[in-house]
């Protein structure tokens, strides 16, 4: 059974592990790619954010995965090992990066001699970032030295990581400089759950004709997202809460959907999913970033959730595992 609500209330680091939780998500960070304070704000006195970052952590066989590996690694490693132990060492089997931009891959250099000195993590990327990669140091020397291995993933295809866990990933509008941008939709024992941190907007929805095979592929991914018909628990972007964030700034030219769009879009779907949809990657200007502030209380009031760092969501009981079976995953990893 799936501890819902104790994930509604958990927004410390020290929240409890629910009982007989086999396969658990832990949000290691919720904040847009800089955190907070940011750079140049030291007397910010709000909340700190962590750079957005989930984590997947089999508690039977110690398995634990990510999902960006954000500038704040360091740190939030520590508070997955404080959540979830794992067996000696770094205890990381995979990392999966949604793009090239500072707060969702900067992380990967921790891997390397000069800190971690890892050894073949396999680090799950779609082709252009995994070619910026192996192409431009420091990255590339942690390919060179083995510290990490890169894993191409391919557009709206998937990967079965164990007999628990597959991820499937879509690419999505972002700004790609450097790299594609995707989604990732991570199934555990059957439930599915959407990581979207960054994307450019939502497409009006409004009389879109039906699904056509020349169609930007976006306007059906996020079509479904609306609706949710296919996740049962979505984290999405919530880099801004409405376009007078910024003052002096033309916000049309910072491409994210907005909190309060987002809201109004998702609020004709049955109250159960509303309360399944987490906003995360919300920036230091963002007003939900305190817990305590009006916005916040009108996202929870409207049935909606907030990601906060240490939040745990229960996604499978304790399951059997045979010991030659998981040596044997980790051999062919």
């Amino acid at each position: 059974m799936i501890a819902f609500a104790a994930a509604l209330m958990a927004s410390t680091p020290m929240a409890e592990k629910p009982a007989a939780c086999g396969i658990e998500l832990i949000v290691l960070g919720a904040g847009q790619d800089a955190g907070a304070p940011q750079i140049g704000n030291a007397d910010d006195t709000g909340p700190r954010l962590l750079p957005s970052s989930l984590a997947i952590a089999d508690h039977v066989t110690g398995e634990r995965f990510l999902f960006d590996a954000t500038p704040a690694i360091t740190e939030q490693l520590a508070l997955l090992d404080s959540l979830a132990p794992t067996r000696d060492g770094l205890g990381v089997d995979g990392v999966f990066i949604t793009h090239a931009h500072i707060g969702h891959y900067l992380g990967l250099a921790y891997f390397g001699r000069e800190a971690a000195g890892a050894s073949n993590v396999p680090v799950f990327a779609m082709p252009r970032m995994a070619q910026f990669l192996r192409t431009n140091g420091p990255w590339s020397q942690l390919s060179e030295l083995e510290n990490i291995e890169i894993v191409e993933l391919h557009h709206d295809g998937s990967i079965q990581l164990t007999k628990q866990i597959e991820v499937w990933q879509r690419k999505v509008p972002h700004r790609d400089e450097y790299s594609e941008t995707v989604a990732f939709i991570v199934t555990v024992a059957g439930k599915k759950i959407l990581y979207a941190p960054d994307f450019d907007g939502w497409p009006e929805l409004q009389g879109l004709a039906d699904a056509k095979d020349d169609r930007p592929l976006y306007l059906e991914m996020m079509e479904v997202l609306a609706q949710l018909e296919v996740v049962d628990y979505a984290f999405i972007d919530a880099t801004f809460w409405d376009d007078n964030e910024l003052p002096g700034r033309d916000m049309s030219e910072i491409p994210h959907p907005r909190v309060t769009e987002s809201m109004d879009l998702l609020e004709t779907i049955p109250a159960d999913k509303r309360a399944q949809v987490f906003f995360i990657h919300y920036n230091h200007t963002n007003p939900i970033r305190d817990p305590n502030s009006p916005e916040s209380k009108q996202v929870l009031e409207r049935g909606f959730g907030i990601a906060r760092r240490g939040m745990r969501l229960c996604l499978s009981e304790t399951h059997a595992i045979d010991g030659a079976e998981l040596q044997m995953e980790q051999d062919q990893r």
